[in-house]
């Protein structure tokens, strides 16, 4: 299968550049994933849709704020985008200690060092990876994460080229675990009284974590798409979070997945038999058509990037053509797409 079989021409106004004032406002275009049927709702109509017995599964990673600008010490402007602890390393020398993507990439060699706010967060170059990116350690008072917070902004897609006024639209009201590089967008749609309201109508909310990496927007570059090296994520699903899932699959109830991220965690932990288990660590689990999906009955997810992976998955679960006619229906009635864009309900 080639990826330019997921290709669609989209018009760049309808990419989303800042969130709605009110979440819950966007746009829902519900499809029948086995007949294709299309209905247009808006995203607060969601409880309606669903039905007693049926169970959401949201991922509550909570996006980093990670890129940094700052300049040389020796002179001159510096950005650096945080992607992974190195915890081992870390515990070695006594400090934090980050892959970056580092910019410029010629004057941040082994050794140069690095100055963020007024002084508050310094860093010095360790090591550059086979990849090209950069072992930085962080030297700082206090606590890592609430530094980050004060001087960090988030890691938007290279899409949204508006500055996001207020970091918290990039974040889910739920999230809760830090260590995504980017947000898990199906979810900022929600707000705490739209919850609340699913609860009331006895539908089961479960949580997982999936911590998003920048991979997410690395593009296919193969063009046989079984040829494309997918990026492997850190999950991690409860016993108990398990166990209510199996729940709901042996009481009769729907599983809806909240976006791919929470597709993809259930989709790595459940058995053949459907039978859903408790893990933490990695996956690098590739969905595109042809795949046997073991526990998802339902997906809420955005408008995804053409010939991305995030597409080749929903087409598996909808199948390619449903999508495309979808996104094409969804190009005439001028949904906003990507991660400030519109919602998709494929159940």
């Amino acid at each position: 299968m080639l990826k330019s079989d997921f290709s669609f021409e989209l018009p760049p106004e309808l990419i989303a550049q800042t969130p709605l004032e009110n979440r819950e406002q966007s746009r829902l275009l519900h499809m029948d994933r086995k007949t294709g049927a299309i209905a247009h709702h808006h995203f607060y109509e969601l409880p309606n849709i669903l039905r007693k017995g049926d169970c959401l599964v949201l991922n509550d990673s909570r996006v980093l704020p990670a890129r940094l600008f700052g300049k040389l010490e020796t002179g001159g402007m510096v950005e650096v985008v945080l992607l992974n602890e190195k915890k081992a390393l870390a515990e070695k020398v006594g400090s934090q200690v980050w892959e970056c993507l580092t910019k410029p990439g010629k004057k941040t060699k082994v050794g140069a060092k690095l100055v963020f706010g007024d002084g508050e967060l310094t860093a010095t170059i360790i090591e550059v990876t086979d990849t090209g990116n950069r072992l930085i350690e962080f030297h700082f008072e206090g606590i890592f994460l609430e530094v980050l917070e004060r001087l960090g902004q988030m890691p938007l897609p290279p899409y949204i080229h508006e500055e996001l006024k207020d970091n918290e639209r990039y974040q889910t009201v739920y999230s809760k675990d830090v260590g995504s590089a980017a947000a898990p967008t199906a979810g900022l749609h929600f707000t705490l009284e739209l919850l609340d309201e699913i609860k009331a109508k006895g539908i089961d909310i479960q949580y997982v974590t999936l911590h998003v990496g920048l991979g997410t927007f690395r593009p296919v570059k193969a063009d046989n798409i079984e040829d494309h090296e997918m990026h492997a994520e850190y999950f991690i699903i409860t016993e108990e979070t398990a166990d209510a899932i199996n729940r709901t699959k042996q009481n009769g109830g729907r599983v809806v997945a909240v976006g791919t991220t929470s597709c993809r965690v259930l989709e790595s932990c459940t058995s053949e038999s459907g039978i859903v288990s408790a893990f933490s660590g990695f996956t690098d689990i590739f969905i595109y058509p042809g795949y046997t999906f073991k526990c998802l009955d339902g997906l809420i997810t955005n408008f995804h990037l053409p010939e991305s992976t995030l597409i080749m998955l929903v087409s598996a679960f909808a199948g390619r053509e449903h999508i495309l006619n979808a996104y094409e229906e969804a190009i005439r009635e001028r949904y906003r797409f990507f991660s400030f864009g519109d919602s998709m309900l494929l159940l």
